[in-house]
């Protein structure tokens, strides 16, 4: 077998169908705003959430499928490359897909109650499967160029999102800031490109790297490769470039919420690490050009202003909002521990696997603000006094969210921490792993605020539940029995994620 051709365990297929996750996504797209478009005035809620669920669900069919078979792995070939080299399918590409399709499908469920009775439902599901799309593409960049554009193809639906509620202030509000913070992040990448390209005179990561060994133009290519490490800490949501997480995911709607700070989050760091093994590998890199120095500066300011900062808000949804940017820094750790022949694979799968199990227990997190918005409650810790009274499922699978992001035993955010901090420690950076760890016991503090309102205090006087809306709670239950089930098997998980990592270096 050769990596010209897709071979699986039926037989081949052609070279292209290797980008089918990010085509099933596209064309389910374009099939909604087909719908849209012949009945625009369609109010048809099963048909347009069904599509898009069902199309994200093949995109994550295919992309399990295709990692199991072993595509784009060594044991077929190796890489598959398309396009002049643009776009590369491998495991890792596939394994962020995974990431992608799961948190869309779970937010298309999801997003079934939360929109009854809105306007505009098939441009939401359009831009949400688009921006699926972009996120799925931006891990299979091989080029600057391509990694730019699946960034904007990401990010431009992504603002039109968090702008869906037209007539909520807050909502609109968000959605520009989110927007003039997103085009500035958006000029500086591109800028660096800019000057990595002078420098390289190419744009291709392969190329980039051999280039690069040999350049004169050292502090060109310097400050080009700490302007691309500005863009993709934007939409990391790293500190200091944070500002727009805690805004854009308050105001958004709640589904909204989880699909930006889980998904697009992990399509940045898919992105991260791609360009920085492919262009920028620690081996040959000239020594003015210390990329790993400011992912750890940026990993550690990053997790502890996020901790110190969720532990001060008094609106749960906020809360999460910083709590993700506490996220993002434990995963910086995979691009902050990489070293010259040091366990790099290891290291960058353990990243990969801990972004797998936060993309359910995050998702699960803000699909029960959106469940709990739906039923009226209030924002703040004590408007979720006593709810466990009422909805004792609901708060269980929240229970679960909360504790396994704090990475308590025995949810499925325990392991991943502790496979991250391991991987931290053998690569000879234990003081990042230290780091990590007081700030995941910080991180209890906040998290068992949630868990405390809802489970010991008294309910309020105006606490009333009547309804229960099939796919909000579908999707929540979902969330918290995949967080659950990722803790026996999180050893698969881990070691496929480091396999396919290794592959990079």
């Amino acid at each position: 077998m050769t990596a010209a051709d897709l071979v699986l365990q039926s037989g081949s297929l052609p070279q292209w169908t290797a980008v089918a996750p990010a085509l099933v996504l596209a064309l389910a797209a374009l099939l909604v705003f087909a719908i849209d478009a012949v009945d625009p005035d369609s109010t048809n809620s099963e048909l347009l959430a069904g599509v898009s669920g069902l199309g994200a669900l093949a995109a994550f069919g295919i992309a399990g499928w295709y990692l199991l078979a072993g595509t784009g792995q060594e044991a077929t070939g190796g890489a598959i490359t398309l396009f002049a080299d643009a776009l590369v399918v491998d495991g890792m590409s596939l394994f962020f897909a995974l990431i992608f399709a799961s948190v869309a499908v779970m937010v298309i469920v999801a997003s079934y109650d939360y929109l009854a009775d809105r306007a505009n439902q098939a441009e939401y599901y359009v831009l949400v499967l688009f921006a699926a799309t972009g996120m799925t593409l931006m891990a299979m960049s091989n080029s600057l160029a391509t990694a730019f554009i699946a960034l904007e193809l990401a990010s431009l639906p992504s603002y039109a999102l968090v702008a869906y509620l037209k007539r909520n202030r807050g909502s609109v509000e968000a959605g520009m800031k989110y927007f003039l913070i997103g085009a500035l992040s958006s000029a500086v990448f591109a800028f660096g490109i800019s000057l990595v390209y002078a420098a390289t005179g190419s744009l291709l990561l392969a190329d980039v790297a051999d280039a690069l060994a040999s350049t004169d133009l050292v502090g060109v290519a310097g400050l080009g490769t700490l302007m691309i490490v500005g863009g993709l800490a934007f939409k990391t949501a790293s500190v200091p470039f944070h500002f727009w997480a805690p805004e854009a995911y308050e105001g958004a709607p709640a589904p909204v919420s989880a699909f930006l700070s889980s998904a697009s989050k992990a399509a940045g760091f898919a992105l991260a690490f791609r360009v920085f093994a492919g262009a920028f590998p620690v081996e040959v890199i000239p020594a003015g050009i210390d990329w790993v120095l400011a992912f750890q500066i940026l990993a550690v300011v990053t997790m502890t202003l996020g901790n110190f900062a969720a532990a001060t808000q008094d609106k749960v949804k906020r809360m999460l909002a910083y709590s993700s940017i506490g996220h993002a820094g434990y995963a910086l750790i995979g691009l902050a521990a990489i070293t010259a022949g040091g366990p790099n694979g290891d290291v960058v799968g353990a990243s990969m696997a801990h972004l797998f199990v936060y993309g359910f227990m995050n998702t699960g997190a803000f699909l029960f603000i959106a469940l709990v918005e739906h039923w009226g409650v209030g924002r703040t810790f004590e408007d979720y006094n006593g709810l466990a009274s009422q909805a004792p499922m609901a708060c269980a699978a929240m229970t679960v969210f909360m504790f396994s992001l704090a990475g308590l035993p025995p949810f499925g955010g325990f392991l991943s921490k502790y496979a991250l901090f391991y991987a931290a420690i053998e690569a000879n950076f234990w003081w990042l792993a230290a780091v990590g760890a007081i700030n995941s016991a910080l991180s209890l503090y906040y998290y068992s605020r949630v868990v405390k309102a809802m489970w010991i205090e008294d309910p309020g006087a105006s606490l009333d539940i009547r309804s229960k809306p099939v796919g909000l709670y579908a999707a929540v239950i979902f969330a918290a029995v995949a967080t659950l089930l990722l803790l026996p098997a999180f050893g698969p998980v881990v070691e496929t994620a480091q396999t396919v990592a290794a592959a990079l270096f």
